[in-house]
């Protein structure tokens, strides 16, 4: 049963297909984006082996395809490649079409609540891997957008983060609660002991993190590229 594979296809065609409108025109700015995805998914590929190694997480075979790549199912390798992508797309109808958004200071505020938070669940889950890992890592990041990038497009990529929730909890739901009509065991398992065992739909409410260290590092990236000086030597050279 291709179930992972398929919620990989059904995330990926919308914003594919409508990649190629004029306004947004998603398509022209598809070299900055791949170049993103493939710096960002080098660390949470490691990130996800070593999981997957130590028996943190894992896969019910049941429904994969049956092809792995570096310990991991191909479709958890395309999940590295098909989310940022389509939220990315989001992200960017959001600065075409809502221009004001930028001006949102209460992300701000915010951004900064949320890394603090999520410091202190990190502090306080030490003996919880992939806690531990998720929210301190969503912390950092937080605290180097807030206080060293201190990007002009932070409330944009929050808003299309909130959005992302609902594709989330449908793609993800399915992932790690199965549906019911189908079979009862989830597509992607957990061990109690790595997590809090707070679930969301029952989703590990690390994911929602994990998701945005994911999501935050491809914008931050895909918009270093964008606006890098004409002429400067690309990454790869």
């Amino acid at each position: 049963m291709y179930t992972y594979l398929t919620l990989n296809v059904l995330t990926l065609i919308g914003p594919l297909f409508l990649s190629f409108e004029r306004r947004v025109f998603y398509f022209g700015k598809w070299k900055f984006l791949f170049q993103s995805i493939l710096i960002v998914s080098v660390p949470f590929l490691l990130w996800d082996h070593y999981f997957t190694k130590q028996g943190y997480w894992g896969f019910n075979k049941e429904f994969l395809s049956g092809i792995f790549f570096f310990g991991l199912p191909i479709e958890e390798v395309f999940f590295f490649l098909v989310t940022p992508f389509s939220c990315l797309f989001i992200y960017e109808v959001l600065k075409y079409f809502f221009k004001k958004i930028e001006k949102n200071e209460a992300i701000r505020f915010f951004a900064l609540i949320l890394a603090v938070l999520t410091a202190f669940i990190s502090l306080f889950n030490k003996s919880r891997p992939y806690t531990a890992l998720a929210f301190s890592s969503c912390s950092i990041l937080l605290f180097i957008n807030l206080f060293f990038l201190k990007p002009k497009y932070l409330p944009y990529f929050f808003f299309m983060y909130f959005i992302s929730f609902i594709p989330f909890l449908l793609i993800n739901g399915v992932l790690t609660n199965g549906l019911k009509s189908i079979a009862q065991c989830p597509v992607v398992w957990y061990n109690p002991q790595a997590i809090m065992n707070i679930r969301i739909k029952g989703i590990p409410v690390e994911d929602f993190f994990y998701s945005l260290t994911l999501l935050l590092a491809n914008v931050n990236i895909y918009e270093a590229l964008k606006n890098r000086p004409k002429g400067s030597k690309p990454l790869s050279s």
